[in-house]
């Protein structure tokens, strides 16, 4: 496995995310697994030496519950020093109740929820609490104030954003700054090669403020890890996923050539495609069987030559680089 540091900390985490929005329960989506389901993807991300887990208070899907921060810190109490290995993120910002401050980034919220997520984890700390959202209605002193206090007490140890726009980027860590404060040190964007929205801005932002960008759905919801040839084979297609193709069937149908012609899985060629980027820190990956998982580990190792990526990029045209000069002199 290889590590790099989370943004411009000091923290060390490998190049690949194990994603856990999966992990719940069976009964509520078919393609969420249980908690017998989920623990054997725990115990083989951490042979793999995936030490970065992400999840979220809201995953799971049913109310206030956090039904999968539950699932891994009944991982964790099974010991073997998993917890000492493992950098564990989780978000704040879901409606976790039908009360009006159960939701959003207030201070009150945000002391609330951090114990809730520390509870249900069986942990002390956690190593990254990130915002799952901006809160448009609450002030960035507030958040700012809230968050150092949680760190104060040795409860959070950083602070990261997911779904931010680079204006929001930017006025958190001015905020941050004049506070004295190390602010945000990541981002969790949507990126693959298909959503390339954040070159515009949010990867700039991020670059300019050190943060590191862990991007979320790196297979575009599955539409970039072959899944011509999955129906060809036989597996069926969601409805919201039947769209999707029908959308993207000519340019999927040419990625798949082009990865099969280099003898490579295209959703290998589309986690090493983010990984080429210096910016990415780790894609998040969310395996739903082993062999998934096993070989996500593929794209570690593929090497992207400029050729290779200018085809890529004739392919999936981004929005023309950084903004101003995407649309304007």
């Amino acid at each position: 496995m290889q590590y790099v540091p989370l943004g411009r900390t000091g923290l060390r985490v490998s190049r690949l995310c194990l994603g856990t929005m999966t992990f719940g329960s069976s009964a509520w989506r078919d393609w969420v697994l249980d908690e017998a389901e989920s623990r054997p993807f725990l115990h083989r991300a951490l042979e793999h030496g995936i030490n970065f887990f992400d999840t979220a208070n809201v995953y799971g899907w049913k109310l206030g519950e956090g039904i999968t921060e539950h699932i891994i810190g009944r991982w964790f109490a099974q010991g073997g020093g998993r917890r000492e290995k493992v950098v564990i993120a989780t978000k704040v910002f879901g409606r976790m109740g039908e009360w009006p401050n159960e939701r959003f980034l207030s201070a009150y919220h945000i002391r609330r929820a951090c114990e809730e997520s520390l509870r249900r984890l069986q942990t002390d700390h956690l190593d990254l609490y990130q915002m799952h959202h901006v809160d448009r209605n609450t002030p960035w002193e507030e958040v700012w104030q809230a968050m150092e206090v949680l760190v104060q007490q040795g409860k959070v140890i950083y602070v990261g954003s997911s779904n931010f726009a680079g204006w929001h980027i930017a006025q958190a860590q001015e905020t941050a700054q004049a506070r004295h404060y190390l602010g945000l040190v990541s981002e969790q964007s949507l990126y693959n090669l298909k959503d390339r929205t954040v070159e515009l801005e949010v990867l700039p932002a991020c670059r300019a403020y050190g943060l590191g960008v862990i991007p979320w759905s790196p297979l575009a919801g599955g539409l970039l890890g072959g899944v011509l040839q999955k129906i060809k084979a036989g597996r069926r297609a969601s409805k919201d996923q039947q769209a999707e193709i029908g959308k993207y069937r000519a340019k999927l149908r040419a990625y798949e050539a082009l990865c099969q012609k280099w003898g490579e899985k295209p959703a290998d060629i589309a986690l090493a495609w983010l990984i080429h980027n210096p910016i990415v820190t780790a894609p998040i990956i969310g395996p739903r069987t082993m062999e998934q998982l096993d070989g996500s580990l593929r794209a570690l190792k593929i090497k992207l030559s400029q050729k290779q990526l200018e085809e890529l990029d004739h392919l999936f045209p981004g929005p023309g680089g950084e903004a101003p000069e995407a649309y304007a002199w």
